[in-house]
C-alpha cells in the first residue's frame, strides 16, 4: 500500500491503513486540508466560496468523488461536480463556472488500484509548491471547523458533456487550428482511451475537427483498464497489431485523465512520447514567435527545434507547477513535458491531450506528409532511464554535490538535481522524494552512448559511496 504527498497532489493505492494508503479518512483529511486553505485565501468573500470536481473512469471514482464533495459540503463550500471528467476540462471549468478551486479525482497513468487528489487553484492551475506545502500541513494538524447544518454547501450536479463541448468549442476557435486542412486530409484514425474519459471526449473532438474515421478502442469509460495506462511501448501492442491489420493515417493514444498524449505513425511504428511536445512545438513555432519551456528530464530535441527557429528555450525543475511557472516567467509561447504532456497558454496553462491533438493534426495535414515522415524531420536522440537504490542513511544530497563538483568542467544545472551535459548528449541526476534512490535519465544520439553514460554516473556513485 502507497501514499505519496506531493506539489502534484496526493496520490495512493486505494484500501489498507490510514496513513499508508488513499483511505476514505486520508481523503477526508486532505480535502479538508485543502478547504482551508481556500477559505484562507477567501477572507473577505461574502458569497460562498465553490469549487469544480470532476473525475475519470476508474472503480474508486465514484466514491472517491463523494467523500471529497461532502467534506467540501461540510466546511461550508458549495460543489459544482462535473462526473466523469478529464484533468484539462476540469482545470478549464474552473474559469467557465468562476470557481474558486478545482479537485480533479484521477491517479493519471497510474494502475487502477490507485487514485488522487489533484489541487487546482481559482485559476484553474495546479497549487504552487508553497500553496501545497500548507495544505499537507493543514492536513496533518487536523484543526478543521465544519459549519453547523444551515450553513452545509450546496451540492450542484452539472452536465458534464456541456462544459467538455466548451472545451472544444475554446480549441475549435484557436488561429492555429485548421478544420478546413484537417478535413481535407481525409483522416483516418484508431484511438486507444484505455477505457477512460479521453472516449468521451476524443471522439467528439475528432469529429468535430473533421476526421473522415475513427476507429474506437477501449473508449468505453468503463474504468476497467485494458492494459497498464501509462502510454509507453510495451503497453500498446493491441492498437499497434490494429494498424498492422489495417490502413490508418495514425494512432492516437492518452492516459486515464487525458493529459498525457502520445501518437503511432501510420507504419504502427511509435512517434515518441518525447517528441509529442517537439512536433507540436515545431507547428507553433512556425506562427508564433516565443520562447519554449521543457522539463530538465525531457529530450534536447525541443531546444533543437526551437533554436532553429530562432527562439529561446529554457528548462525548468520537473514537475507541471515548475513548467508552468518557467512558462509564464519567460512568456513562452508552447511548453510541456516529455511524457507527452502539452501545455499550450494560449488555451489555459495545463498539460492538455485535446489541444495537442487538434495542433498535431493540423500540422500533419499542413506538413502534407505521413507521421513517420514527420517524425523522421527531427533531431533523433533516445533516452535511457536508470535508477539506483541507496540505504536510507546515505546523504543522497551531499553525492549530489560530488558528483556536480567531479563534472564541473561541463555545463551543469542545478535547479533539480544535477543536470550534466555533453557534445549532444546529457544526463540527468533525481533523488526521489519518496524512497531512497536516485532517478538517472540521460540521452544521446545513438542508446548505446546514453546507456554508456548513465552506467559511467552509476559507477560513479558507487565509489563515492564505497571508495
Amino acid at each position: 500500500m502507497t501514499l505519496i504527498k506531493s506539489i502534484s497532489g496526493i496520490r495512493g493505492t486505494i484500501g489498507g491503513k490510514q496513513g499508508d494508503s488513499l483511505t476514505p479518512l486520508d481523503i477526508v483529511k486532505f480535502t479538508a486540508g485543502y478547504a482551508q486553505l481556500i477559505q484562507e485565501r477567501n477572507k473577505e468573500l461574502y458569497e460562498p466560496i465553490s469549487i469544480v470536481i470532476g473525475r475519470d473512469a476508474r472503480i474508486s471514482g465514484e466514491i472517491v468523488a463523494s467523500l471529497v464533495a461532502s467534506t467540501l459540503q461540510s466546511m461550508g463550500m458549495a460543489v459544482i461536480d462535473l462526473g466523469l471528467s478529464t484533468t484539462p476540462t476540469v482545470e478549464m471549468s474552473v474559469g467557465f463556472a468562476k470557481a474558486h478551486g478545482g479537485i480533479i479525482i484521477t491517479a493519471s497513468h497510474n494502475p487502477a488500484q490507485w487514485n488522487a487528489l489533484k489541487l487546482l487553484n481559482e485559476k484553474g492551475e495546479f497549487l504552487s509548491a508553497e500553496d501545497s506545502q500548507k495544505v499537507l500541513e493543514f492536513a496533518e494538524k487536523g484543526d478543521f471547523t465544519f459549519v453547523e447544518n444551515k450553513k452545509l454547501g450546496g451540492y450542484f450536479r452539472e452536465d458534464g458533456e456541456r462544459y467538455i463541448e466548451r472545451h472544444i468549442e475554446a480549441i475549435l476557435a484557436l488561429p492555429l487550428v485548421d478544420v478546413e486542412a484537417i478535413r481535407n486530409r481525409g483522416f483516418k484514425v484508431v484511438l486507444d482511451c484505455v477505457n477512460s474519459t479521453g472516449g468521451i471526449t476524443l471522439p467528439r473532438l475528432l469529429r468535430a475537427l473533421g476526421v473522415q474515421f475513427v476507429n474506437e478502442m477501449y473508449c468505453e469509460p468503463t474504468g476497467h483498464f485494458p492494459h497498464n495506462p501509462e502510454p509507453l511501448p510495451e503497453n500498446l501492442t493491441d492498437i499497434a497489431r490494429e494498424m498492422q491489420k489495417k490502413s490508418y493515417d495514425l494512432g492516437i493514444v492518452t492516459d486515464p485523465d487525458v493529459d498525457r498524449l502520445c501518437f503511432l505513425c501510420e507504419d504502427a511504428t511509435m512517434f515518441g512520447e518525447e517528441y509529442t511536445l517537439v512536433a507540436i512545438a515545431d507547428y507553433v513555432l512556425q506562427h508564433q514567435k516565443g520562447a519554449t519551456v521543457s522539463n530538465l528530464s525531457s529530450t534536447q530535441a525541443l531546444r533543437d527545434v526551437t533554436h532553429q527557429a530562432g527562439q529561446r528555450y529554457e528548462a525548468s525543475a520537473v514537475g507541471e507547477v515548475n513548467v508552468v511557472e518557467k512558462m509564464k516567467e519567460i512568456n513562452a509561447v508552447i511548453g510541456g513535458e516529455g511524457n507527452g504532456g502539452v501545455i499550450y497558454p494560449e488555451l489555459h496553462y495545463g498539460r492538455d491531450a485535446l489541444v495537442g491533438v487538434a495542433l498535431f493534426l493540423t500540422h500533419l495535414a499542413k506538413s502534407g506528409k505521413t507521421a513517420s515522415m514527420l517524425r523522421g524531420s527531427y533531431p533523433k536522440y533516445v533516452i535511457s532511464k536508470n535508477k539506483i537504490s541507496l540505504t536510507p542513511e546515505i546523504d543522497v544530497d551531499d553525492i549530489l554535490v560530488k558528483i556536480e563538483e567531479k563534472y564541473k568542467n561541463q555545463p551543469t544545472n542545478n535547479i533539480d538535481g544535477i543536470k550534466i551535459e555533453f557534445d549532444k548528449a546529457w544526463v540527468h541526476l533525481r533523488k526521489s522524494n519518496t524512497e531512497p534512490i536516485i532517478r538517472i535519465y540521460a540521452e544521446a544520439e545513438a542508446i548505446n552512448i546514453a546507456e554508456n553514460i548513465a552506467n559511467k554516473i552509476i559507477s560513479d556513485i558507487k565509489n563515492l559511496i564505497n571508495p
